[in-house]
């Protein structure tokens, strides 16, 4: 095994056993979500050269909810629950060695265009094995999506410390009650392990 895959498998073998996980497990109507990224995407990408991910947008999203929930970003630490100044995302992706955890630090503070841009710095990087400490430390929460790979859902293992990481499952069209009626939406499936 390379480095990385042993020290991945060490540390989720760490988590799972050494802190409860439980799960919080939601489909949810994301026409909001696709409207969002059509509408911005054009005007991202003409600026940025690059476009937006739905991850990039969930990151975006998700360090705005980290704001208004710092318990969710918080850390177990020393014994004690640390609460973060700052909203760092991890990223979860799969490298040729492994899987590794990149962070966009400061997400909430940036725009979608910059987690954009970041994101996909952190990939090239990642895929070519130049990725710095300070590329993957200091994450307060991590978001995890397999959506691309057709994966409906799963549940994700907690990146200790932190205290929750969030599982994100592809958009497909479902139909859904909407006012009383049946209606097709595109749905997607989240799961927070926390």
């Amino acid at each position: 095994l390379s480095t990385v895959w042993r020290v991945m498998a060490e540390r989720m073998t760490q988590s799972w056993t050494s802190v409860p996980h439980f799960y919080l497990v939601r489909q949810v109507d994301v026409s909001k979500l696709v409207e969002m990224r059509t509408r911005i995407a054009p005007a991202i990408e003409s600026k940025t050269g690059i476009k937006p991910t739905y991850t990039d947008l969930l990151t975006k999203i998700a360090a705005a909810v980290l704001r208004k929930h710092p318990r969710v970003n918080a850390s177990w630490a020393d014994g004690s629950i640390k609460m973060n100044d700052a909203v760092n995302i991890g990223i979860a992706m799969a490298i040729e060695d492994g899987l590794i955890v990149p962070v966009v630090h400061h997400a909430d503070k940036l725009s979608i265009g910059e987690i954009a841009k970041l994101r996909k710095d952190l990939v090239e990087r990642a895929n070519a094995s130049k990725l710095k400490p300070a590329d993957i430390m200091g994450g307060t929460f991590t978001i995890t999506n397999l959506g691309m790979f057709n994966v409906d859902a799963f549940s994700a293992i907690i990146n200790t410390p932190q205290a929750a990481i969030l599982a994100v499952g592809r958009i497909a069209d479902h139909v859904v009650a909407v006012n009383g009626q049946p209606a097709v939406r595109p749905m997607m499936t989240l799961t927070l392990s926390n």
